[in-house]
């Protein structure tokens, strides 16, 4: 009997310790298990305020957009867009610049914003768009989409608009020129608007829009009811354009209305010439009252033709200067003309250096050339003086033997 009840006590006490091992045992695994299970909890969402938007008409909008991380541990999102509408341009910014991506706290959210821009005149009807986001290791995913719903507006819905005038839609000059049209801008509208300036002009032209009569630069104006303004448009052609017709496009918008101009600049090139001697020389050797020649060239270094090209001398008095031609009609670009100069200093001239001055003009382009011509005694007197010397050394040598005869 003792012996069966010491066996008794023993199991009780075996039962006792496993029963207490257990319920130690299964909280631990229960709180590991819990542990592992939060840390393994991962998930990020993407989703817009709204999933569809109706605008009257196609225009600029922006959509918030939030990226949430579901999950127990850092995030880091990568965005895109996955689908964009035709005719519209879209991108994902904040704080004014785009994104790709963004870093998101624990079970925390990032608002974002999706930029929606047509392109050009889009009609009513559906457009849809999509972004995917996804962690950087690639294992969690969303997607959302959004449509947007362009609606026609009726003749009598469509805005007034606003009157673009301009009395001279067209000038002309040359390349290196600067070109101000005048345009008078009214608000048809029935209420004040901010309207929007802009151009569309030529590769690397410079278009500029200024309030008449001052210089500040300026890019909308505020016009009330039936209010008109009138603006300076500033072009500066690219240096190197070749001469020819260019449109310039100007466009006047506001939330409300919009109008359009056309604008053109006729560029006749630019006008440049050299000219000069073509021994290189500057100085000429010449006779009084006799003639002396010099060949002179007129190239055309600009890139339009120079016409009616015409010369002229700026000369001592009483001199003489002619041309061979003496006028050109056409000389085109890159082309070279030779000139014969002929220069016949006066009978009186005293001998020494004098500035003779030969010019080219064709419209507003010019060139002079400045000459020195050194006048020199005759050749005839010389010899006259070597003739006289002559005669009084034969005089003299008769003198002498006339007198030793004697």
């Amino acid at each position: 009997m003792i012996l069966k009840g010491s066996i008794w006590r023993i199991r009780a006490a075996l039962m006792l310790f496993i029963a207490l091992l257990v319920s130690t045992a299964v909280p631990l695994s229960l709180r590991a298990d819990e542990a592992k299970k939060d840390n393994s909890i991962r998930g990020i969402f993407v989703a817009p305020e709204y999933t569809g938007v109706v605008i009257p008409r196609a225009q600029e909008l922006s959509l918030d957009l939030t990226v949430k991380n579901k999950g127990k541990q850092d995030e880091l999102v990568n965005l895109v867009l996955t689908e964009v509408a035709t005719g519209w341009k879209a991108r994902l910014k904040t704080y004014g610049f785009g994104i790709t991506g963004t870093y998101v706290e624990p079970e925390k959210s990032k608002s974002i914003t999706l930029h929606l821009e047509p392109e050009g005149e889009i009609a009513a009807g559906q457009y849809n768009f999509a972004i995917a986001a996804a962690s950087l290791d690639g294992s969690q995913k969303s997607a959302c989409r959004i449509t947007v719903i362009v609606e026609g507006i009726s003749e009598e819905a469509k805005p007034k608009g606003v009157n673009i005038a301009t009395s001279y839609p067209v000038l002309s000059g040359p390349t290196d020129g600067k070109f101000e049209f005048s345009l008078e801008v009214e608000s048809k509208l029935d209420k004040e608007g901010i309207f929007n300036l802009a151009a569309q002009a030529p590769e690397r032209w410079e278009i500029n829009f200024k309030p008449a009569y001052d210089e500040k630069l300026i890019s909308s104006l505020r016009l009330k009811p039936n209010q008109s303004q009138t603006v300076a448009v500033e072009v500066k052609p690219y240096p190197l354009a070749k001469p020819g017709e260019y449109a310039i496009g100007i466009k006047v918008n506001s939330p409300e209305a919009k109008g359009e101009a056309e604008l053109k600049v006729i560029l006749k090139g630019i006008q440049k010439m050299d000219a000069g001697t073509v021994n290189g020389l500057l100085s000429l050797p010449a006779v009084r009252g006799r003639e002396s020649n010099i060949s002179f060239y007129i190239k055309n270094t600009g890139s339009s033709p120079l016409t009616n090209v015409q010369l002229f001398s700026l000369k001592p008095e009483n001199w003489k200067v002619s041309f061979d031609p003496e006028r050109i009609d056409v000389l085109n670009t890159e082309e070279i003309k030779q000139i014969e100069v002929v220069i016949t200093p006066a009978e009186n001239a005293l001998v020494g250096d004098y500035s003779v001055g030969l010019s080219v003009e064709s419209g507003r382009v010019s060139k002079t050339v400045e000459l020195r011509v050194t006048v020199q005694a005759s050749t005839l007197w010389g010899w006259v003086g070597i003739g006289v010397i002559l005669l009084v050394l034969a005089g003299l040598v008769a003198l002498f033997i006339g007198l030793g005869r004697r």
